[in-house]
Protein backbone atom coordinates (compact mmCIF):
# COMPACT_ATOMS: atom_id res chain seq x y z
CA UNK A 1 0.00 0.00 0.00
CA UNK A 2 1.36 3.43 -0.64
CA UNK A 3 1.39 7.23 0.28
CA UNK A 4 0.79 9.22 -2.21
CA UNK A 5 2.09 13.08 -1.16
CA UNK A 6 0.69 16.19 -3.44
CA UNK A 7 0.77 19.43 -3.68
CA UNK A 8 -2.49 21.14 -5.49
CA UNK A 9 -5.88 21.27 -6.09
CA UNK A 10 -6.38 22.79 -8.33
CA UNK A 11 -8.33 22.25 -11.81
CA UNK A 12 -5.39 20.02 -13.05
CA UNK A 13 -4.29 18.79 -9.59
CA UNK A 14 -7.64 17.83 -8.79
CA UNK A 15 -7.88 15.50 -11.71
CA UNK A 16 -4.86 13.86 -11.22
CA UNK A 17 -5.63 13.01 -7.61
CA UNK A 18 -9.03 12.08 -8.29
CA UNK A 19 -7.60 9.68 -11.07
CA UNK A 20 -4.57 8.35 -9.18
CA UNK A 21 -6.21 7.74 -5.90
CA UNK A 22 -8.84 5.59 -7.35
CA UNK A 23 -6.22 3.11 -7.65
CA UNK A 24 -6.43 0.52 -4.46
CA UNK A 25 -2.81 0.56 -4.15
CA UNK A 26 -2.84 4.06 -2.71
CA UNK A 27 -3.87 3.85 1.03
CA UNK A 28 -2.65 7.47 1.86
CA UNK A 29 -2.69 10.39 1.03
CA UNK A 30 -1.05 14.21 2.14
CA UNK A 31 -2.55 16.93 0.33
CA UNK A 32 -1.10 20.56 0.60
CA UNK A 33 -3.40 23.15 -0.72
CA UNK A 34 -3.56 27.14 0.42
CA UNK A 35 -5.87 28.14 -1.73
CA UNK A 36 -9.97 28.57 -1.30
CA UNK A 37 -12.57 27.77 -4.17
CA UNK A 38 -13.34 31.15 -5.75
CA UNK A 39 -16.62 31.90 -8.67
CA UNK A 40 -13.74 32.20 -11.14
CA UNK A 41 -12.58 28.79 -10.57
CA UNK A 42 -16.49 27.02 -11.56
CA UNK A 43 -15.37 26.99 -14.75
CA UNK A 44 -12.36 24.92 -15.01
CA UNK A 45 -12.89 22.58 -11.77
CA UNK A 46 -14.39 19.39 -10.47
CA UNK A 47 -16.26 21.04 -7.67
CA UNK A 48 -19.96 22.60 -7.79
CA UNK A 49 -20.63 26.45 -7.74
CA UNK A 50 -22.41 25.91 -3.97
CA UNK A 51 -18.76 25.13 -2.69
CA UNK A 52 -17.35 28.90 -3.50
CA UNK A 53 -15.96 30.25 -0.40
CA UNK A 54 -14.50 26.54 0.42
CA UNK A 55 -11.05 25.73 1.20
CA UNK A 56 -9.75 23.82 -1.59
CA UNK A 57 -8.45 21.35 1.01
CA UNK A 58 -11.36 20.48 2.32
CA UNK A 59 -13.43 20.03 -0.40
CA UNK A 60 -10.50 17.65 -2.06
CA UNK A 61 -10.81 15.22 1.18
CA UNK A 62 -15.00 15.25 1.02
CA UNK A 63 -14.45 14.43 -2.71
CA UNK A 64 -11.79 11.61 -1.96
CA UNK A 65 -14.09 10.51 1.23
CA UNK A 66 -17.43 9.90 -0.90
CA UNK A 67 -15.15 7.87 -3.51
CA UNK A 68 -12.20 5.96 -1.24
CA UNK A 69 -13.82 6.02 2.56
CA UNK A 70 -11.19 3.86 3.53
CA UNK A 71 -8.66 6.74 2.73
CA UNK A 72 -6.28 8.06 5.03
CA UNK A 73 -5.65 11.79 4.49
CA UNK A 74 -3.98 14.62 5.83
CA UNK A 75 -4.48 17.93 4.88
CA UNK A 76 -1.90 20.98 4.95
CA UNK A 77 -3.71 24.40 4.26
CA UNK A 78 -0.91 26.03 3.56
CA UNK A 79 1.75 26.81 1.05
CA UNK A 80 4.54 24.22 0.53
CA UNK A 81 7.08 26.60 1.76
CA UNK A 82 5.45 27.24 4.71
CA UNK A 83 8.11 27.94 7.61
CA UNK A 84 5.16 27.21 10.41
CA UNK A 85 4.57 23.83 8.49
CA UNK A 86 7.83 23.19 7.51
CA UNK A 87 8.65 20.31 10.16
CA UNK A 88 4.93 18.52 9.00
CA UNK A 89 5.68 18.79 5.17
CA UNK A 90 9.42 17.12 5.49
CA UNK A 91 7.88 14.36 7.58
CA UNK A 92 4.91 13.57 4.99
CA UNK A 93 7.80 13.87 2.06
CA UNK A 94 10.46 11.65 3.77
CA UNK A 95 7.48 9.04 4.98
CA UNK A 96 5.77 9.11 1.31
CA UNK A 97 6.13 6.80 -1.74
CA UNK A 98 5.28 8.71 -4.60
CA UNK A 99 5.25 12.30 -4.79
CA UNK A 100 2.81 14.87 -7.36
CA UNK A 101 3.47 17.92 -8.05
CA UNK A 102 0.56 20.09 -9.09
CA UNK A 103 1.43 23.70 -8.71
CA UNK A 104 1.58 26.23 -11.17
CA UNK A 105 4.89 28.90 -9.71
CA UNK A 106 8.23 28.00 -10.04
CA UNK A 107 9.57 28.63 -6.56
CA UNK A 108 6.97 25.55 -5.70
CA UNK A 109 8.22 23.15 -8.43
CA UNK A 110 11.78 23.82 -7.09
CA UNK A 111 10.93 23.22 -3.41
CA UNK A 112 8.83 19.86 -4.54
CA UNK A 113 12.12 18.96 -6.22
CA UNK A 114 14.63 19.17 -3.11
CA UNK A 115 12.22 17.66 -0.95
CA UNK A 116 11.92 14.44 -3.29
CA UNK A 117 15.51 14.70 -4.13
CA UNK A 118 16.70 14.93 0.03
CA UNK A 119 14.13 11.90 0.74
CA UNK A 120 14.98 9.84 -2.18
CA UNK A 121 11.43 9.82 -3.82
CA UNK A 122 10.23 9.57 -7.41
CA UNK A 123 7.42 12.10 -8.41
CA UNK A 124 5.77 13.49 -11.51
CA UNK A 125 4.42 16.80 -12.54
CA UNK A 126 2.44 18.33 -15.02
CA UNK A 127 2.10 21.56 -16.88
CA UNK A 128 -0.35 23.20 -19.04
CA UNK A 129 1.05 25.91 -21.62
CA UNK A 130 -0.61 29.09 -21.84
CA UNK A 131 -3.52 29.45 -23.87
CA UNK A 132 -4.13 25.31 -23.06
CA UNK A 133 -2.38 24.90 -26.37
CA UNK A 134 -0.63 21.85 -25.21
CA UNK A 135 1.26 20.53 -22.05
CA UNK A 136 4.23 18.93 -20.16
CA UNK A 137 4.36 15.91 -18.24
CA UNK A 138 7.87 15.50 -16.47
CA UNK A 139 8.71 12.09 -13.70
CA UNK A 140 11.45 12.23 -11.99
CA UNK A 141 13.35 9.23 -10.21
CA UNK A 142 16.52 9.60 -7.47
CA UNK A 143 19.58 10.16 -9.11
CA UNK A 144 17.98 11.31 -12.01
CA UNK A 145 17.48 14.74 -13.49
CA UNK A 146 16.32 17.66 -11.22
CA UNK A 147 14.09 20.09 -12.45
CA UNK A 148 16.18 22.48 -13.24
CA UNK A 149 18.39 20.09 -15.54
CA UNK A 150 15.05 19.60 -17.24
CA UNK A 151 13.51 23.40 -17.34
CA UNK A 152 16.79 24.22 -18.03
CA UNK A 153 17.01 21.67 -21.08
CA UNK A 154 13.48 22.49 -22.23
CA UNK A 155 13.50 26.25 -22.22
CA UNK A 156 17.04 25.78 -24.33
CA UNK A 157 15.45 23.21 -26.82
CA UNK A 158 11.74 24.09 -26.97
CA UNK A 159 10.36 27.01 -28.10
CA UNK A 160 6.69 27.73 -26.75
CA UNK A 161 4.36 30.22 -25.46
CA UNK A 162 5.73 31.07 -21.88
CA UNK A 163 3.52 33.30 -20.58
CA UNK A 164 3.81 33.75 -17.05
CA UNK A 165 0.71 31.60 -15.63
CA UNK A 166 -1.23 32.25 -12.24
CA UNK A 167 0.50 31.90 -8.74
CA UNK A 168 -2.22 29.46 -7.30
CA UNK A 169 0.36 29.02 -4.05
CA UNK A 170 -0.20 33.02 -3.54
CA UNK A 171 -4.12 33.87 -3.53
CA UNK A 172 -4.68 37.37 -4.37
CA UNK A 173 -1.26 38.08 -4.80
CA UNK A 174 -0.44 39.71 -8.22
CA UNK A 175 -0.62 37.41 -10.62
CA UNK A 176 -4.26 36.76 -10.55
CA UNK A 177 -6.41 33.35 -11.15
CA UNK A 178 -8.42 34.69 -13.70
CA UNK A 179 -5.83 35.56 -16.55
CA UNK A 180 -5.37 31.92 -16.96
CA UNK A 181 -6.51 31.42 -20.62
CA UNK A 182 -6.70 27.40 -21.09
CA UNK A 183 -10.30 25.54 -21.20
CA UNK A 184 -11.04 23.07 -19.05
CA UNK A 185 -10.73 20.53 -21.94
CA UNK A 186 -6.87 21.13 -22.42
CA UNK A 187 -6.64 21.22 -18.66
CA UNK A 188 -8.49 17.92 -18.51
CA UNK A 189 -5.74 16.14 -21.34
CA UNK A 190 -2.76 17.10 -19.76
CA UNK A 191 -3.91 16.12 -16.34
CA UNK A 192 -5.07 12.65 -17.66
CA UNK A 193 -1.56 11.97 -18.83
CA UNK A 194 0.02 13.08 -15.85
CA UNK A 195 -2.38 10.74 -13.95
CA UNK A 196 -1.33 8.05 -16.28
CA UNK A 197 2.71 8.63 -15.83
CA UNK A 198 1.99 8.36 -12.30
CA UNK A 199 0.56 5.19 -12.56
CA UNK A 200 2.73 4.07 -14.36
CA UNK A 201 5.48 5.07 -12.04
CA UNK A 202 3.45 3.71 -8.99
CA UNK A 203 3.44 0.47 -10.76
CA UNK A 204 7.16 0.01 -12.32
CA UNK A 205 9.04 1.72 -9.07
CA UNK A 206 12.69 2.17 -9.77
CA UNK A 207 12.25 0.35 -12.80
CA UNK A 208 9.84 2.77 -14.86
CA UNK A 209 11.68 3.47 -18.38
CA UNK A 210 9.01 4.83 -20.77
CA UNK A 211 11.04 6.09 -23.07
CA UNK A 212 11.41 9.57 -22.29
CA UNK A 213 12.08 11.98 -19.15
CA UNK A 214 9.39 14.87 -20.30
CA UNK A 215 6.33 14.18 -22.71
CA UNK A 216 5.18 17.47 -24.76
CA UNK A 217 2.03 16.58 -26.17
CA UNK A 218 0.20 19.70 -28.75
CA UNK A 219 -3.27 20.49 -28.51
CA UNK A 220 -3.20 23.61 -31.18
CA UNK A 221 -1.54 24.03 -34.38
CA UNK A 222 0.36 27.70 -33.57
CA UNK A 223 2.04 28.93 -35.81
CA UNK A 224 5.80 29.54 -35.22
CA UNK A 225 5.20 27.26 -31.96
CA UNK A 226 3.58 23.91 -32.96
CA UNK A 227 3.43 22.80 -36.89
CA UNK A 228 1.00 20.05 -35.85
CA UNK A 229 -2.21 19.63 -33.10
CA UNK A 230 -2.48 16.41 -31.39
CA UNK A 231 1.76 15.22 -31.36
CA UNK A 232 3.34 13.83 -28.44
CA UNK A 233 7.11 15.06 -28.30
CA UNK A 234 9.16 12.91 -26.35
CA UNK A 235 12.51 14.00 -24.34
CA UNK A 236 15.06 11.94 -22.59
CA UNK A 237 16.85 14.49 -20.59
CA UNK A 238 20.03 13.21 -18.61
CA UNK A 239 21.38 14.78 -15.17
CA UNK A 240 23.48 17.73 -16.12
CA UNK A 241 26.80 17.80 -14.90
CA UNK A 242 26.84 21.67 -14.60
CA UNK A 243 23.18 21.99 -13.26
CA UNK A 244 22.92 24.96 -10.86
CA UNK A 245 20.53 23.06 -8.92
CA UNK A 246 21.63 19.49 -7.99
CA UNK A 247 25.11 20.16 -8.87
CA UNK A 248 27.57 18.23 -6.24
CA UNK A 249 24.35 18.53 -4.07
CA UNK A 250 22.32 15.49 -3.94
CA UNK A 251 20.33 16.51 -0.45
CA UNK A 252 20.94 19.86 0.33
CA UNK A 253 21.20 20.67 4.12
CA UNK A 254 18.77 23.80 3.53
CA UNK A 255 16.21 23.81 1.25
CA UNK A 256 15.23 27.39 1.60
CA UNK A 257 19.11 28.55 1.25
CA UNK A 258 19.53 26.14 -1.97
CA UNK A 259 16.41 27.29 -3.42
CA UNK A 260 17.12 30.97 -2.81
CA UNK A 261 20.65 30.46 -4.51
CA UNK A 262 19.15 28.89 -7.44
CA UNK A 263 16.62 30.63 -8.57
CA UNK A 264 19.16 34.02 -8.20
CA UNK A 265 21.56 32.04 -10.56
CA UNK A 266 18.69 31.31 -12.94
CA UNK A 267 17.24 35.12 -13.18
Amino acid sequence: MSHLFQVGAGSGGMTVLDVVCRDPRISRVTLIEPDEYKPHNVVRHLFPPSAVGSKKSNLAAKWLEERRPDLKLQLLHCSLMSPLHAAKIEAAAQACDLGVCAADNEAAKFHFDLLMRRFLKPWTLGEVLAGGIGGFVHWFAPGGPCYGCVASFLRRTVQADTSKPPDYAAPGGPAPETTIPASRASIEVIASLHAQITLQLLTHGAGYDPGFTSLLFTLEKVPGIFDEAFRAHRFRIPRAPDCLICKDCGAPADLDDALKNALKRLQ
